[in-house]
């Protein structure tokens, strides 16, 4: 029986420097823990929010890893530093429009930070 594997990233300067624990992450594994029931393993890391590290941390875990989904959670938000969006998209092949607006408006019941302040 052949194990799916699903990549979760989560992309901070403070986690990955160990300046706090990341719990967006761990919500992630355990949510898909909860909801899957086929077979699978998380391939987990914590990155600094770097386009060129979040971009080779995406084509690892597709590429070498063979992880057939990859989640991303952290970053800054709707910033200047936050290159997770643009690292992302410059290393897919096929976009899916709606989906982070969708998934942003589901976790604005959970998050009140989650919504873009204009400055």
């Amino acid at each position: 029986m052949t194990t799916t594997k699903i990549g979760i990233i989560t992309v901070s300067d403070r986690a990955s420097a160990g300046v706090y624990e990341d719990l967006s992450g761990k919500v992630i594994i355990d949510t898909l823990h909860k909801y899957l029931t086929s077979n699978w393993k998380e391939v987990y890391k914590i990155i600094p929010d770097e386009q060129k590290i979040i971009e080779k941390t995406i084509i690892d875990m597709v590429d070498h890893q063979n992880c057939c989904l990859v989640v991303t959670t952290g970053g800054t938000g709707p910033a200047k530093r936050d290159v997770t969006p643009e690292a992302t998209e410059a290393v897919c092949d096929r976009m899916m429009p709606g989906f982070g607006e969708l998934m942003r408006a589901e976790s604005l019941k959970f998050v009140p930070t989650g919504y873009a302040r204009a400055s």
